[in-house]
C-alpha cells in the first residue's frame, strides 16, 4: 500500500495489495492480496477486489462489484491448475453496481480493455477477452471465453455462449441471445440472435469515415442479402480494398481469429 491513497477506515486492504496514488478505497471495501491498483481509481464503497488483479489508472467502480471471483465452472480449476490465473483491467473504465468480473482458468488472463462501460448486474466469465470503448448494458452476460472485440454495444439482457467472438463495432440488440460469432460492424437481434442490419449509427459515433461506411453498406448488402449465396462464398468477392471491408471480410472467412 502507497500512503497517499485514501482508505475509509472501514475498508479491509490486504498489507500485500499494492495502490497508486490518489486511489480512492470508500467504505466497506475489500482488497485482497496479490491486487494492484492504478493511479486514480475509486472504489466507491462495498467492492471486492480479490485474486491476481490489476486495475489500471481513473477507473471508478461502483458498490458490490466483485472482480477477480473465482471462475464458474463444475471443476475446480484452483485445484486443478498450478498456472496464475488473473484479470486484468486497463483504464478509465466504468463499472457500475453488482458487476462481476471472475478470474481466468489459465495463465492468460481474463481481460478487460481502457474507457468500457460496464452497466448494472452484468457479468463477464473466466477467460473473456474485451476490448476498449464497448457499451456492456445491465444485466449482459457473456459466457467463458468469450472475446468481445473493440467499440462494441450490448443491448440490455443480451448474451453470448461461450467460446463466441462479437466482432468490433457491432451492436447486439437488447434481450438478443447469441449462438454463434458476430460479424464485426453489423446489428442482430433476436433468440437465436440474427444479422439484420448495418450499424451505421455506432459507426458513425466512432468515426469511421463516410466512404468506408458507404463500402461498408454494398458489402454488407452483397454478402447478407443475396439468396442461395453462403457468406464464405460471397465475402471472396468482395473488394477488399477498404480496411472496415477486409475487415469485414476476414471476421466471415475466419481469417486471423484464434
Amino acid at each position: 500500500m502507497t500512503k497517499c491513497s485514501s482508505i475509509h477506515p472501514t475498508a479491509i486492504v490486504d498489507a500485500h495489495a499494492e495502490l497508486a496514488d490518489d486511489v480512492v478505497v470508500g467504505p466497506y471495501c475489500v482488497v485482497g492480496a496479490g491486487v494492484r491498483v492504478g493511479r486514480g481509481t475509486e472504489l466507491l464503497s462495498h467492492v471486492v477486489v480479490t485474486g491476481i488483479v490489476t486495475l489500471g489508472e481513473c477507473n471508478v467502480i461502483h458498490p458490490f462489484a466483485v472482480l477477480g471471483g473465482e471462475p464458474q465452472i463444475r471443476k475446480n480449476a484452483k485445484a486443478n491448475s498450478t498456472e496464475q490465473r488473473s484479470l486484468t483491467i486497463g483504464d478509465n473504465n466504468v463499472i457500475r453496481e453488482s458487476v462481476t468480473v471472475n478470474l481466468s482458468t489459465s495463465e492468460r488472463a481474463t481481460t478487460i480493455g481502457s474507457h468500457n462501460l460496464l452497466m448494472a448486474g452484468c457479468h463477464v466469465a473466466h477467460d473473456v477477452v474485451m476490448g476498449s470503448h464497448c457499451v456492456v448494458a445491465n444485466g449482459v452476460q457473456l459466457a467463458g471465453h468469450v472475446v468481445v472485440e473493440n467499440w462494441v454495444t450490448f443491448g440490455g439482457l443480451s448474451g453470448v455462449a461461450q467460446l463466441r467472438r462479437v466482432g468490433q463495432s457491432a451492436f447486439v440488440a437488447a434481450g438478443a441471445m447469441c449462438e454463434r460469432n458476430v460479424p464485426p460492424f453489423v446489428i442482430v437481434q433476436g433468440d437465436r440472435a440474427r444479422v439484420r442490419a448495418l450499424n451505421v449509427v455506432g459507426l458513425t459515433r466512432r468515426g469511421v469515415p463516410h466512404a468506408s461506411i458507404a463500402q461498408l453498406k454494398k458489402a454488407f448488402s452483397y454478402a447478407f442479402m443475396r439468396k442461395n449465396t453462403s457468406l464464405s462464398a460471397a465475402a471472396r468477392e468482395l473488394d477488399r480494398s477498404d480496411a472496415y471491408v477486409d475487415a469485414l471480410v476476414c471476421a466471415l472467412l475466419g481469417e486471423g481469429n484464434e
